[in-house]
């Protein structure tokens, strides 16, 4: 049988099209039936619908914007859910709240189908050139028969144990990423609004150890302005929103994360939830400007 694609966004575009064009058989359905059209050109078969989809492949693989979007897709709460999931196993590789998936899983092994937590750590840039990192959490045997189907998506994928270990596995990297990113941007503005050369700024940080692949990607764009979307500023407020409620579901203290979340939440109410994270420099800039007014 055919494997399963449906959500072809940001991600799920580029991660679909490594898995056509390394003679993966697949099938995909996008809700903006032109952003299949890549996937026509690369040999994928392109579904009329999610229920063709779930009716052709054995495993199906999610690249959703959340929940609901889910729900929708899998018939989840109707008498569709059980025909779309038995005897298949879905792939969850978008983000949502770790309860989500827990529930989830309960359910579709409920209606007699498997289910495998993927989340991918990574942006636009790795998703296009097949270098996201995945985390797999599920049952054993559902794990085994997903995990050969990420080698054209991902360059290195780790078992976390049972779901929903994989969506808590992501948000604690997230957590990482979302404080790490900001701290650059804060750092760009301090150095830019004491007038130094900002190109020699990115220059010493390349040049010593605090330089990654994070900071190498995103001062770039920092310098240039840039804010061209890899990870949306609307979804890290979604990731910091997710990573805040795990913290206080197990009373664990989040400080830095809760001052993040705060600038992003400014971020998108200044109306760059759409731009790159990055895009946080709006927020702090606003601050300074305003505590300069007062």
């Amino acid at each position: 049988m055919d494997v399963g694609f449906i959500g072809l966004g940001v991600m799920g575009l580029p991660m679909a099209l490594n898995l056509a064009r390394s003679d993966t058989k697949i099938v995909v359905w996008n809700r903006t039936a032109a952003r299949a059209e890549p996937l026509r050109a690369a040999g994928a078969a392109v579904a009329a619908s999610p229920a063709e989809v779930f009716a052709r492949a054995r495993v199906v693989f999610l690249m959703l914007a959340d929940g609901a979007a889910m729900d929708a897709v899998l018939g989840r709460g109707t008498p569709d859910f059980a025909a779309n999931v038995a005897g298949r196993t879905i792939v969850h590789m978008g983000t949502t709240s770790p309860g989500y998936s827990r529930d989830l899983d309960a359910d579709i092994r409920a209606a007699g189908g498997g289910y495998v937590e993927a989340p991918v750590s990574g942006s636009r840039q790795p998703a296009e050139t097949g270098r996201l990192v995945a985390m797999l959490a599920g049952e054993q045997a559902a794990v085994e028969e997903v995990r050969p189907l990420l080698g054209p998506m991902c360059h290195e994928s780790f078992v976390c144990g049972p779901a929903p270990n994989a969506l808590v596995m992501k948000l604690s990297v997230n957590l990482f990423l979302i404080t790490m990113v900001t701290g650059l941007t804060e750092a760009f503005h301090f150095a830019d609004r004491h007038g130094l050369d900002r190109r020699q700024f990115l220059d010493v940080l390349d040049a010593g150890p605090m330089a990654s692949g994070v900071s190498r990607m995103k001062a770039p764009k920092l310098m240039d302005r840039d804010f061209a979307v890899q990870a949306a500023a609307l979804d890290v407020l979604k990731n910091n929103r997710l990573i805040a409620e795990a913290a206080r579901e197990r009373e664990l203290a989040s400080p830095l994360l809760d001052v993040c979340h705060a600038l992003f939440g400014e971020t998108v109410a200044l109306g760059y939830g759409g731009s790159d994270m990055v895009a946080v420099l709006h927020a702090i800039e606003a601050r300074t400007d305003g505590a300069g007014r007062r």
